[in-house]
């Protein structure tokens, strides 16, 4: 059941890196950045504030790297740029729509952005902004799953909303497996127990922490982010309470 009123106040939408190549192979498919970039756009008229995490998966994986017999550091420094790479394509099209936007990096690069402060971030929201967190947590060995969980707690997000290639979290990979079922509801033990892949452990164990629900959707479906964030969609919600 939804209505027109949003349910939260203030969120962290999680994008995958491999959501912005849509059906291309590699790189950024920009008429998919523009329709993600709509749907926030739709959020912030609605008066949502939104915090956005961007993954670098469709440019580069640094554990590929450490797979093939490559220093992990370095592979995952060189991910970390890839998520720039991708926040300012998605801050491109936020602004095409006249959206406010700021991209802020844990990785300090002034000519390019500003750097990740949790000061900064939470100015800019109170500003109207949407801010787009770039470089994952600025560490290795940390997923960008990771930093969506900790930038949400930093900026004292209501719910952490992860959109995936699917509408929900299924007891096994829906597109593998046609008998596998989609869970309504789960806690955060629930998804660590089961290893459900949502997030990564230390993702679900940080979120659990702050208390911040996680709501797992499709990314794909245009309009589905405004139309939960209203009660509504396709969508399983990781929550304690």
């Amino acid at each position: 059941m939804s209505s027109s009123t949003p349910v939260y106040k203030r969120v962290l939408l999680k994008v995958s890196g491999e959501a912005l190549m849509g059906s291309q192979g590699f790189g950024i498919d920009v008429a998919v950045a523009d329709r993600i970039a709509s749907d926030i756009a739709e959020a912030r008229r609605m008066g949502v504030e939104v915090g956005v995490v961007v993954g670098g998966g469709n440019i580069f994986r640094g554990v590929a790297v450490a797979s093939k017999g490559g220093d992990r550091v370095t592979g995952d420094h060189m991910g970390m740029l890839a998520t720039v790479i991708n926040a300012l394509a998605l801050a491109t099209s936020l602004r095409k729509l006249d959206i406010d936007t700021v991209v802020l990096s844990a990785i300090a690069m002034p000519e390019i952005c500003e750097s990740f402060s949790q000061r900064q971030a939470l100015h800019h929201m109170d500003q109207g902004r949407v801010v787009i967190f770039a470089g994952g947590t600025g560490n290795p060995f940390f997923t960008t799953d990771s930093a969506g969980a900790l930038r949400a707690a930093e900026i004292g997000a209501q719910a952490i909303f992860k959109g995936t290639q699917v509408d929900g979290i299924y007891s096994a990979d829906p597109k593998k497996d046609p008998d596998a079922t989609r869970f309504e509801r789960l806690t955060h033990s629930e998804v660590l127990e089961k290893g459900l892949a949502v997030m990564d452990v230390a993702a679900v164990a940080l979120a659990r922490e702050n208390a911040i629900p996680i709501i797992v959707f499709s990314i794909h479906e245009k309009g589905g982010f405004g139309q939960i964030l209203t009660g509504g969609g396709l969508k399983t919600i990781v929550t304690d309470n």
